[in-house]
């Protein structure tokens, strides 16, 4: 599985550089170490929010690190990740959400924030909504709304009262396992899944 490769990777070249991401003109780096160390404390910290085996976490945003760390976490639990593409308007957003089933959606900025919030109702599935990108955010008060950071402390938090449970989740996991679910366009009709195993 890929938190598998992730541990690997950890393991064996963890001081080497694994992502890269320009903020404000200036590259950003991210060892191995760094990258397992935020899927453990986010894939953790969904297991605090109620995620669980099968379940389904959406993503919509830019391609950046809170990306695939949210992916590798979500099948760290034993869920699958769904991207959402981020120029969507608000019925394929919706659309694709409630299809998948997904009950905790990361949403990167203001803008892909709005747009759930302003349809949440019709989403009676999602139950968390997490934020990368705090800008503009902060005067923002719903039960439903959580910080990327948020989520990342309660999953510390569950590290200390349950010691070992992030890499008992990851021994779980098998190649056949549902990883990804890729969206079609929805050109032709309403988006169809693509679902991708591990293999």
């Amino acid at each position: 599985t890929f938190p598998r490769l992730l541990a690997r990777n950890a393991r064996t070249i963890g001081d080497r550089v694994a992502l890269r991401e320009k903020e404000f003109g200036i590259w950003q780096s991210f060892t191995w170490s760094e990258y397992q160390a935020h899927v453990r404390d986010f894939s953790l910290g969904l297991v605090a929010l109620g995620l669980g085996r099968g379940d389904k976490l959406a993503i919509i945003g830019d391609n950046r690190p809170e990306w695939v760390w949210s992916e590798l976490a979500a099948q760290a639990v034993g869920a699958a990740s769904v991207g959402i593409y981020q120029d969507s308007n608000l019925t394929e957003v919706a659309f694709v959400i409630d299809h998948c089933d997904a009950s905790v959606v990361v949403a990167e900025d203001q803008e892909q924030v709005d747009k759930i919030l302003e349809m949440l109702d019709k989403l009676p599935k999602v139950r968390h909504v997490v934020y990368t990108d705090p800008r503009g955010l902060r005067k923002y008060e719903h039960p439903a709304l959580l910080s990327f950071e948020d989520v990342e402390e309660k999953g510390r938090a569950l590290a200390k009262e349950r010691p070992g449970l992030y890499e008992e989740n990851v021994a779980k996991g098998s190649a056949e396992d549902v990883a990804i679910i890729c969206y079609t366009s929805g050109t032709t009709g309403n988006p169809k899944g693509a679902v991708y195993s591990h293999r």
